[in-house]
């Protein structure tokens, strides 16, 4: 097959040309060289290829030139490309790379459609300046595309003369529940087009979405050659490592494992939002002359922001949710720790790929606790992924004295903790894989004790488990713990004061009435009695009901006598009671 770039339209070769060198693509990576001649000869594809191989120049570089080829002039207002990528930091991701191919074309414009901003600027954006190409998340291309500009110029208007739509990561569209929201942005599409499916696994749903939303489509799947293990779905650049600790230690073994990495890039996967904001706080305090970043799905427009101070950094540690697992691309990462294994599992690859993109070499870790062995047999059969062993460092720091006494100082840290913890035990309880990720497997009080907490929370899920190695923090009143935000501390103080003289914290939601508890008996004469009066009242409704039948019967009766000449209509009326008194 040939992989050279050489064979595209002299038009888009230099902007091409300059990209490619920028990506390191000095040649078609297999997924480019076997999904852009299909594309460009009008060809549905369905694209499947490991993390790091190139889909986005796969997709967007076909795209281009079939818009640069078109026999018709381009008009301004005319959509010939949409790209739909389910996160924030995904499409703009992708709307850089395009952005870049463009930079000596200024014929084709471009439009990123994402939440964080407001919708009328983006109408006001399209109106000013067009948009060939749209790159957007689905949500926000839904929202848009439902209204209309000031000049009343629409982008469902500007999408009939689409020749292109690509769906990226499309397995994860239909996790996220985006399935509802792409059928409705379908409909706003001419049926005459080119569809791409790009995505590093194809779920039952996405083959689903390729036989309902595609014709005759072509299905790639890309793998790389690999000594171990010829299905494996991650790049042969990169050694899949996992390590096994205790749980009262495992936090001190990150610790330990990132101020050894201090001169490379980490990326650092955590359970949730709660987690990465409460080891953010302590990671900064612990690892320290070191750039420490944290981003998560509840931050927001602040997202943005930290994603481009991180790519920028030559060195550093990033702590973050499973928003950053899909096709985000960030420079020189040369580690990706999996503090805690994902709940779903086609979620291990994603996380793995952030590392060794575009034939680069890259290292991932996973940490475990005994009670959890078995995952590692689990991913190599489900995921197609083998894993070495690490062996655990032994010399790890000593940490509760300083994780607390950061507690100690910030009533918001240990807030945080409080949050983390509580979520960490709802993410095991929820995991899919619950055969393996058993919450009575866990040792709840040294997991506490890892967490550093000053107190067990108060919780329903562990009112039935023990914590008897949990160690509570008992030195000092912990409601006289303040916030260091003064406007916070303010209000706590205000709320304290109602508290100590009512009792009820304001705010809080009063726990639900118990029932009384009424003995068997009367328990049994209530039920008798709502039964009689249930029966009584059917009985009645029955004789009711038979009386009004057997007089209608009778009406019919003397209406077919009165047809029949059989009786009068004197007799007729008065059988209905319509006989007129007359008064002498």
């Amino acid at each position: 097959m040939d992989d050279s770039w050489d064979r595209l339209s002299p038009a888009l070769l230099p902007a091409v040309r300059a990209g490619v060198e920028e990506f390191g693509f000095s040649k078609m990576t297999p997924v480019q060289a076997a999904c852009i001649p299909l594309m460009l000869q009008h060809k549905d594809v369905a694209a499947e290829a490991v993390t790091g191989s190139g889909k986005t120049l796969a997709f967007l570089v076909p795209a281009l030139q079939i818009i640069l080829r078109r026999e018709d002039p381009i008009r301004k207002h005319d959509i010939y490309a949409l790209v739909v990528s389910p996160t924030r930091e995904l499409a703009t991701q992708i709307h850089d790379v395009l952005k870049t191919l463009l930079k000596s074309s200024k014929q084709v414009t471009t439009l990123l459609l994402v939440g964080g901003s407001k919708i009328n600027d983006d109408l006001r954006n399209f109106e000013k300046n067009g948009a060939h190409i749209i790159v957007g998340t689905p949500g926000r291309i839904e929202d848009v595309f439902a209204r209309t500009g000031k000049s009343g110029i629409s982008m469902p208007l500007g999408c009939k003369f689409l020749e292109i739509l690509i769906l990226d990561e499309a397995d994860r569209l239909l996790e996220m529940g985006f399935s509802d929201t792409i059928n409705t942005i379908l409909a706003y599409l001419p049926k005459q087009r080119r569809t791409g499916l790009f995505s590093a696994t194809q779920t039952s749903d996405v083959i689903n979405l390729i036989r309902a939303g595609l014709r005759n489509p072509l299905q790639i799947k890309v793998k790389q050659a690999n000594r171990n293990a010829s299905n494996q779905r991650t790049p042969t650049t990169l050694s899949n490592y996992y390590m096994v600790c205790n749980v009262e230690i495992k936090f001190r073994v990150l610790v330990k494992l990132l101020k050894e990495r201090k001169n490379t890039k980490v990326l650092v996967f955590f359970a949730s939002c709660a987690c990465v904001d409460y080891f953010y706080a302590v990671l900064k305090e612990l690892v320290q002359k070191t750039n420490i970043l944290a981003i998560h799905g509840k931050m927001k427009n602040k997202r943005f922001k930290v994603f481009d101070e991180f790519k920028s950094l030559k060195s550093g540690i990033l702590l973050c949710t499973d928003v950053m697992c899909r096709g985000v691309d960030i420079p020189q990462v040369g580690w990706v720790i999996q503090f805690d294994p994902p709940s779903q599992a086609e979620s291990f690859i994603h996380r793995c790929g952030r590392t060794a993109r575009g034939g680069l070499v890259g290292s991932a870790l996973l940490l475990l606790i005994p009670e959890e062995l078995q995952y590692i047999k689990f991913i190599e059969l489900n995921q197609k992924v083998n894993l070495d062993e690490m062996e655990a460092p032994k010399d790890v720091p000593v940490l509760l004295h300083k994780m607390r006494r950061l507690q100690l100082k910030d009533r918001s840290v240990m807030d945080r903790a409080t949050r983390a913890y509580v979520s960490y035990i709802q993410f095991y309880l929820k995991h899919n894989c619950n055969v393996l990720f058993k919450l009575k497997n866990l040792n709840l009080g040294l997991l506490a004790m890892s967490y550093g907490l000053l107190r067990m929370p108060k919780m329903p899920e562990l009112k039935q488990l023990p914590a008897d190695d949990f160690v509570p923090y008992t030195d000092v009143d912990l409601n006289k713990i303040s916030y260091k935000d003064k406007q916070k501390e303010v209000s706590r103080q205000k709320k304290l004061a109602i508290f100590q003289q009512t009792g009820k914290w304001p705010g809080m939601k009063e726990p639900k009435k118990k029932q009384e508890t009424v003995p068997w008996s009367q328990k049994k004469d209530r039920k008798e009695k709502k039964k009689s009066k249930r029966e009584n009242k059917r009985v009645l409704e029955d004789k009711t009901s038979l009386e009004d039948h057997l007089e209608l019967e009778e009406d019919q009766k003397m209406l077919k006598k009165f047809k029949k000449r059989k009786i009068t209509k004197d007799e007729l009326d008065k059988h209905f009671g319509c006989t007129e008194e007359v008064e002498n």
